[in-house]
């Protein structure tokens, strides 16, 4: 199974910018990872997903332009570039995994990590 360990949520000020980190047990060069947030009393909210090759990517309008998604298979990991910060985007930050194809739906990712709190100063 895979067990996935995030990393990087801190306090940012505005227009600031952070890198996640999410590390994964064993091998996962076969699984879509993907990024959710969820702000407090709001729905779990897709951020961003990528392939298992990391050819491809997708981003909720969001925060397209702002975060970049990226993996590195050989050391098991994937990554949230967040630039140009906005407080809109504080909220707590998931990472998930999937064996086979991406996807933009919570509900297709069996493992999570724990999540790693983001906040943005206004």
């Amino acid at each position: 199974q895979v067990h996935l360990v995030e990393s990087g949520g801190e306090l940012v000020q505005i227009g600031g910018s952070l890198r996640l980190s999410c590390a994964a047990s064993g091998r996962i060069s076969s699984h879509a990872l993907g990024w959710w947030r969820q702000a407090p009393g709001k729905e779990r909210e897709f951020v961003a997903v990528i392939n298992w090759s990391g050819s491809i990517r997708d981003y909720a309008d969001s925060v397209k332009g702002r975060f970049t998604i990226s993996r590195d298979n050989a050391k098991n990991t994937v990554f949230l570039q967040m630039d140009s910060l906005k407080p809109e985007d504080t909220a707590v930050y998931y990472c998930a995994a999937r064996r086979g194809d991406y996807s933009e739906y919570s509900n297709d990712y069996g493992y999570w990590g724990q999540g790693t709190q983001v906040t943005v100063s206004s």
